[in-house]
C-alpha cells in the first residue's frame, strides 16, 4: 500500500545516483565493497550538494543513503551543505548481482542472458543474486515507508541507478520491463512527489537545472 502525506501538504523526494567511480560504465560492481568515488565523481557529487542546498537548508527533512561507500561519499557534501548527517538505510542497496558482481560489461554484453535484462527484466533473476521484480519491490517499499516517516517534507535520497529507475519506473506507471529506458546518469537528480492523489514525477536525470523549478504544473 503507498504511503500518504496529508492533502495539502506532500513529500518530495529527490533521488539522487551516486558520483561516477573508476569503474562506472565498464564494471557490475554491485554490492561489492570497496568502491570510491573518482576525482570526477567526488566534484559531481559537491556540484549536487551546491544545486541540493539552493533549495533552502531548511526545506529538506533529512538525507539518506545506501550503504555502499560510494554513495555515503555522495551523500556526505550534501548532508553537509544542509547540516544534516547521513541516514543509512539498507533498502536503497544497489540491486544484487550474484555470481555477475564484478564482471566487466562488456563481457556480460555477449551473454545471451544479457538480451533478458535489457528485454524482459520482470523475468529476470541474477545467478545467485536477486530478481529485478524484488529489487523494484524492495526499493519501492522503502522510498513509501520513508515518505510515510516524512509527510509534507523534503527528503534526499542516494541510491544506485537500477534501484532510482525502478522508483521512477513505479511512480510513472510504467512495467518493469521498459524500465531499461529511463536513463539516470551518475549523480544526476530525479525529483517525485507524493501527495494523496499518488506519485507525480517532476524530473528525472537532471544534471544542471534549477531543481526549486521543479515543481507540480
Amino acid at each position: 500500500m503507498m504511503a500518504r502525506s496529508t492533502k495539502s501538504k506532500p513529500t518530495t523526494v529527490l533521488l539522487v545516483r551516486h558520483g561516477r567511480t573508476p569503474t562506472t560504465g565498464q564494471v557490475l560492481p554491485g554490492r561489492a565493497k570497496g568502491l570510491h568515488l573518482a576525482d570526477e565523481g567526488v566534484a559531481q557529487a559537491e556540484r549536487a550538494a551546491e544545486r541540493i542546498a539552493a533549495i533552502g537548508k531548511r526545506s529538506i527533512a533529512a538525507v539518506y543513503a545506501s550503504p555502499m561507500e560510494r554513495t555515503r561519499e555522495t551523500a556526505a557534501p550534501i548532508a553537509a551543505a544542509l547540516g544534516q548527517k547521513v541516514k543509512v538505510n539498507k533498502g536503497l542497496l544497489e540491486a544484487d548481482f550474484g555470481r555477475w558482481t564484478g564482471r566487466k560489461l562488456g563481457d556480460l554484453s555477449k551473454l545471451a542472458e544479457w538480451q533478458r535484462v535489457q528485454n524482459y527484466p520482470s523475468g529476470f533473476r541474477f545467478p545467485d543474486g536477486e530478481s529485478f521484480s524484488e529489487m523494484q519491490q524492495r526499493i519501492v517499499g522503502t522510498i513509501h515507508k520513508l515518505v510515510g516517516e516524512h509527510p509534507g517534507q523534503k527528503i534526499v535520497v542516494v541510491s544506485h541507478a537500477d534501484p532510482i529507475k525502478a522508483v521512477v519506473a513505479d511512480a510513472l506507471g510504467t512495467h518493469l520491463d521498459l524500465f531499461q529506458r529511463i536513463v539516470v546518469g551518475p549523480c544526476s537528480v530525479s525529483v517525485i512527489t507524493y501527495g494523496f492523489g499518488g506519485p507525480i514525477v517532476l524530473g528525472v536525470n537532471s544534471m544542471g537545472d534549477d531543481l526549486q523549478a521543479l515543481v507540480p504544473s
